[in-house]
């Protein structure tokens, strides 16, 4: 394995030859010179997009002060580096149950996209108005992979998974009052979901949707 080290990290120049896509760089909890020394490295050493997650607008700001070229979303608190053309393949759709549930949907969209794949979103479609969502059945349908995000009572991806032959994969959000423990409610409805085809990531996972659902992707699809 070839590795970059240097005082605080190992940085591993070889996973985009393994995996597809460089080492994604989780910011949160790491200083603002860190982060651009890992950046840098990447940027050198790799040829395809690089991707950072977890960036507040402050390190943004300290990162595009030194670093050229990088695309900032505010909502998924991503931060892209796209570097030449790269082929879209299938379509991957992106569904949050509320608009609160939207940034951790942009995560998943962007890590989605940066990595190659055609991505739509559907935002809003929550079962407090499950007409919303049937109103979408033809779009839903039609994709290879869905990414269902929701807080709350975490029931939309059991709705989904129920009406569809494509995976599901469910995302649990922090979102909601004291009883949803902070995202636990939630996960635990997705993880007892009695629809086939619903595999569910970590609470407030979007990143690890996203690589997820770009992996299904690329390998065709996955009928469960």
């Amino acid at each position: 394995m070839d590795n970059r080290n240097i005082e605080f990290a190992c940085v591993d120049v070889e996973r985009q030859n393994r995996q597809g896509f460089a080492e994604v760089v989780f910011c949160q909890g790491k200083t603002h010179e860190q982060v651009v020394s890992i950046l840098e490295i990447l940027l050198r050493e790799c040829q395809g997009n690089v991707l950072a997650t977890r960036v507040d607008p402050i390190l943004y700001d300290y990162v595009a002060e030194r670093l050229e070229g990088l695309e900032y979303n505010d909502l998924a608190r991503t931060m892209v580096w796209r570097r030449g053309p790269q082929a879209e393949e299938g379509r991957i759709l992106v569904i949050s149950a509320g608009t609160s549930d939207v940034p951790v949907a942009e995560e998943a969209a962007v890590t989605a996209s940066v990595m190659g794949n055609r991505v739509e979103r559907l935002y809003d479609v929550g079962v407090a108005g499950i007409h919303r969502m049937l109103e979408h059945m033809d779009v839903i349908r039609q994709a290879r992979v869905l990414v269902v995000v929701a807080g709350m009572d975490g029931a939309l991806p059991s709705v989904i998974g129920g009406l569809v032959d494509t995976p599901v994969i469910a995302v649990p959000t922090s979102v909601g009052y004291g009883a949803s423990f902070g995202g636990l409610a939630a996960l635990l409805t997705m993880l007892n979901s009695c629809a086939a085809g619903v595999g569910v990531v970590n609470i407030d996972n979007g990143f690890g949707a996203g690589r997820l659902a770009s992996t299904i992707n690329r390998l065709g699809g996955v009928t469960i």
